[in-house]
């Protein structure tokens, strides 16, 4: 029977699924919203966008890849932390890049 126990681990209950999609709708409609009221200033809503844009990596992959730090597999907190660490880097260097295209692109 012990067999069997990493297979029960690697599949999500229906309701981990619909949290984790009305998760990811909900971080989706936030900076959505966020950006066509156009009521915050630049970079609180450049704030809001990355921060939403992090959780709703972290939801797809807790909720929908399974990953965490209780699993027996070693190899799949090896995976998650590459994986906030390409996130940082891709989220961190977009940010850097547009934040001086934008100073370097100001006329006048």
């Amino acid at each position: 029977m012990s067999g069997q126990a990493p297979s029960e681990h690697s599949h999500g209950s229906v309701k981990s699924y619909v949290i984790g999609l009305i998760l990811s709708i909900v971080l989706t409609i936030i900076p959505f919203g966020v950006v066509m009221a156009g009521s915050f200033e630049l970079d609180a809503t450049l704030a809001i966008i990355v921060a939403t844009a992090v959780a709703q990596v972290l939801v797809q992959l807790i909720l929908f890849m399974h990953m965490s730090t209780k699993t027996d597999e070693g190899w799949n907190f090896n995976a998650f932390v590459f994986t906030v660490l390409i996130l940082v880097l891709v989220i961190g260097g977009s940010v850097w890049i547009m934040y001086h295209l934008h100073l370097n692109m100001m006329i006048g």
